[in-house]
C-alpha cells in the first residue's frame, strides 16, 4: 500500500510532525534519534536513509555503528546518550512508562521546550518506523524524499 496516496492527509500530518522535529532539535541529537529508534523497531528503510542522512551531515561511521550499543560504548557524550536512553524507554514504553528518574534527568539537562520538542522527534520517527515495518518497506528507497 501506498500509504501517502491512500491517505494523505494523515501521512502528511506525520511528515509534519517530522519536519517540526528536524527543525528545533540539534541535527547531531536527531540523526542519533532517528537512528536508535528505527533500530529498535527494526525498520530496515529507516536505519539505511537516517544512517546516510547522518554521514552526509557529517556523522562519523563509528559512531552510526555503535547507536546498537551505545550503553556499551564510550563515543558519546552524555547529552546524547540521555537522549539515546531517554529514545530507548518512549520507545519501548512500559506498563510504567518513561521511569521518573530518567524524565528527571532529562528535564534537568533540557529546558521544557527543548524536551518537548525532543519527545515530537522520538514521537515522530516512532510513528514512521512503525508505518515503515507495517508496510514492509524494508530498504526500498522509492518514499526517501519524503521522510
Amino acid at each position: 500500500m501506498n500509504f501517502a496516496e491512500v491517505a494523505p492527509d494523515a501521512y502528511r500530518l506525520l511528515i509534519q510532525l517530522d519536519a517540526y522535529a528536524s527543525r528545533h532539535v540539534d541535527r547531531t541529537l536527531l540523526e542519533l534519534v532517528k537512528l536508535r529508534a528505527s533500530v529498535l523497531n527494526g525498520c530496515a528503510f529507516c536505519v539505511d536513509m537516517h544512517s546516510a542522512d547522518a554521514l552526509k551531515a557529517g556523522e562519523n561511521a563509528q559512531r552510526l555503528f555503535a547507536v546498537s550499543v551505545w550503553r556499551e560504548s564510550r563515543f558519546f557524550t552524555d547529552t546524547e546518550r540521555l537522549a539515546l536512553e531517554l529514545t530507548d524507554a518512549v520507545t519501548r514504553l512500559g506498563e510504567h512508562g518513561v521511569p521518573d528518574e530518567l524524565w528527571r534527568r532529562a528535564s534537568a539537562t533540557w529546558s521544557e521546550k527543548e524536551l518537548a520538542d525532543l519527545v515530537a522527534l522520538i514521537i515522530s520517527i516512532n510513528a514512521l518506523n512503525r508505518l515503515g515495518v507495517t508496510l514492509d518497506m524494508g530498504t526500498e528507497r522509492a518514499l526517501a524524499k519524503d521522510l
